[in-house]
């Protein structure tokens, strides 16, 4: 990796491709009950986002990847369940459609607590709200025209894509295109404990 230059990254949990095709199935169930302006994510594109970075140094990629191997060396694999729909921040301004997570909640928001405890002497800060785990479904673009919405969270508020074993966390360069993000692994990292 070379020296200088930015990097758009963030460090996350991958679910398994038959998750991800249990997700499209409900986006698109979703979508005949939604209408306004939404845009949805694409199902490859969906992660379980730890720590989002925004812009990095290159060079900073080895750091934060060493604090992530650390952590990453002593954990189990951990069973999570992506259940219930939910929004950001609230359901009279919708910004974020979300798919939930249950399961070993505890155990992944301990590993998330220790992350970004191990990554603020490499200076970045942690994070200023509580992690809440998620899996973004869509991003609600304007409330203007917005219906459906609080129908589908009452109807199908226990909707489930079923349940995956979390094995090991994932280091992303996030690109932004007209056409979507392009995410590039830049690390990966083994749950070994």
């Amino acid at each position: 990796m070379p020296d200088g230059g930015t990097i758009r990254a963030f460090l996350a949990l991958d679910p398994p491709p038959e998750i991800l095709r249990t997700i499209a199935d409900i986006q698109r169930a979703l979508r005949k009950n939604i209408r306004g302006s939404v845009s949805w994510v694409r199902p490859e594109g969906i992660h379980l986002t730890l720590k989002f970075f925004g812009d990095i140094a290159a060079n900073d990629v080895s750091a934060v990847s060493e604090v992530v191997a650390g952590q990453a060396i002593g954990a189990r694999p951990f069973n999570l369940e992506a259940k219930g729909l939910g929004v950001f921040p609230d359901t009279r301004r919708p910004r974020v459609l979300w798919l939930g997570i249950g399961g070993e909640v505890e155990r992944l928001i301990a590993m998330q607590k220790a992350i970004d405890q191990g990554l603020e002497p490499c200076g970045f800060p942690k994070e200023k709200r509580p992690f809440q785990a998620h899996l973004t479904l869509a991003r609600i673009k304007s409330p203007q025209g917005l219906s459906g919405i609080e129908d589908v969270l009452t109807e199908k508020k226990s909707e489930s894509a079923g349940k995956f074993t979390a094995t090991g966390l994932t280091l992303f360069k996030s690109e932004l295109t007209p056409k979507g993000a392009i995410y590039t692994t830049l690390g990966h990292f083994p749950f070994q404990g």
